[in-house]
């Protein structure tokens, strides 16, 4: 096996036994899956299954009760949550997260500041590396705004955009930080039809562009499946599937946890 091989074929992400109780409630009840570096992975369940609980122990805002995740070779729980973006994970949310008062632009700098290595010092007295780390910046938010195609309204507010469009600078805000692995909360939510389909190639061609490794939560079904390399099913906290999008949408598990019946 050459090493180009071993490194694509080895998990980026692996989660074992991840188990989150709320009081009574079982949040992830022994949840165990691995995540190949540049695969796209979807995350599937009705309401309540688990999904963002997960994202929210993947962003270090839960803290499981047992369990573990190891990215990149690091144990994630051992990590405190403001080292995230700096480990190189990007994250988008369900209800959009953005500055308000802020341009596209600044909005997409501010992703990327986790990235700027100057302190408080350096910053203060102006030090060619803070100016370098600066313009280093600077040019990845250019090809941000050139690859979401950001460009019309990169200096507008982002509160009088279309949503659709505040979407896509979420997503360049997430993928400032250079992320190897992007966390995409209900990307496609709110959005119609034409939209959901531009998300798609968008995704895709991101993936290519940057050598990104995508989790997804979604509940759009017709995109996870024609967007998403494997897919995983949860259900009452516990993986039910776990596979290529064609064998978990026949799975009787999935098939029972969204229709109640297996035929």
């Amino acid at each position: 096996m050459s090493l180009e091989t071993a490194v694509r074929d080895r998990p980026l992400l692996a989660i074992q036994e991840l188990s989150l109780r709320f009081g009574g409630v079982v949040a992830l009840d022994g949840v165990s899956f691995e995540v190949l570096a540049g695969q796209i992975c979807g995350l599937i369940g009705p309401n309540g299954a688990g999904k963002t609980t997960l994202f929210n122990c993947l962003s270090r805002l839960y803290e499981p009760d047992s369990g573990s995740i190891v990215f990149d070779g690091h144990s994630l729980l051992r990590e405190p949550r403001h080292r995230m973006a700096a480990l190189g994970i990007g994250r988008t949310f369900q209800n959009l997260a953005l500055f308000r008062t802020m341009s596209v632009r600044e909005n997409i700098l501010v992703g990327g500041h986790s990235r700027i290595r100057g302190g408080f010092t350096a910053n203060a007295l102006r030090l060619p590396l803070v100016a370098q780390e600066e313009a280093k910046l600077a040019a990845r938010v250019a090809e941000l705004i050139e690859a979401l195609d950001l460009g019309p309204v990169a200096d507008a507010p982002v509160p009088g955009l279309p949503f659709g469009t505040q979407k896509r600078v979420e997503l360049a805000r997430a993928l400032a930080c250079e992320p190897k692995l992007l966390l995409l909360d209900e990307p496609a939510g709110g959005l119609n039809h034409e939209e959901v389909e531009r998300l798609r190639a968008l995704i895709l061609s991101l993936r290519q562009r940057f050598g990104l490794t995508v989790l997804l939560v979604e509940h759009h079904m017709n995109f996870v499946m024609n967007v998403s390399d494997k897919v995983v099913a949860f259900d009452f906290g516990r993986k039910i599937a776990d596979g290529a999008p064609s064998e978990v949408q026949n799975a009787p598990e999935v098939i029972r946890a969204y229709l109640g019946t297996e035929s």
